[in-house]
């Protein structure tokens, strides 16, 4: 089996098989803009279990639609996960609160739009590599209250990949605010990399980083 390494940016790689690549892009995320767009179709649903078996049967069903392109199947994928992510919590814990605490709103707010987007660019560009993986989730488990985690393996012909979805209510529907690829937090690799960048420059010098990794339109 072939492994090769994903670079998230900012020096952030995690090695993982090519064919799975595409995995850590859907579920690390962010196929959506920081702010909710109307959903596509998926009913949004009060069981955390539940509502990841919609969406991912939703994604599915795009990926595996050869009649459309990929940035057709991007953009469909965006109106079906963009609910179902909590991005302001996701912004604030890759942060960590040390220094989201130092942010004045302004600088939370461009924050979480670029880190956003560099979580949806990283998805956007491995979704071709999707080769009908099938996924198993398993039974959740409530890590405290209000909050549940739930296993998910993503298998191919390959090999397994080991997966953490966790979840948290907000605002009265279950929301993921974090996903571990075979026991890491992508979240935390974020935060190692922006607590690095900090420690030897500023907040503005943190921002225009996430700015310049963007695409350009």
């Amino acid at each position: 089996m072939h492994i090769n390494t994903v670079d998230y940016g900012f020096g952030v790689v995690m090695k993982v098989s090519v064919k799975h690549r595409f995995i850590v892009g859907i579920i690390v995320l962010l196929a959506g803009a920081a702010q909710a767009r109307p959903d596509s179709g998926v009913k949004d649903t009060n069981d955390a279990n539940e509502l990841l078996r919609e969406k991912w049967d939703a994604v599915a069903i795009v990926l595996q639609n050869k009649d459309i392109n990929e940035q057709t199947k991007a953009d469909e994928i965006d109106r079906i996960i963009t609910p179902a992510f909590d991005f302001e919590l996701m912004a604030k814990l890759a942060l960590g609160e040390k220094h989201w605490s130092k942010l004045n709103e302004n600088q939370r707010e461009e924050f979480a739009k670029l880190f956003v987007d560099k979580l949806r660019t990283t998805y956007r560009e491995k979704i071709s590599l999707y080769n009908n993986d099938v996924a198993a989730f398993k039974p959740p488990v409530e890590s405290r209250k209000g909050t549940v985690w739930i296993p998910m393996e993503m298998v191919s012909q390959e090999r397994m990949v080991e997966l953490l979805y966790k979840l948290r209510k907000a605002d009265g529907r279950w929301k993921i605010y974090d996903v571990e690829i075979e026991g890491v937090s992508v979240l935390l690799t974020y935060r190692a990399q922006f607590d690095d960048i900090l420690s030897r420059g500023t907040v503005e010098d943190l921002l225009a980083r996430l700015a310049e990794k963007q695409p350009v339109n």
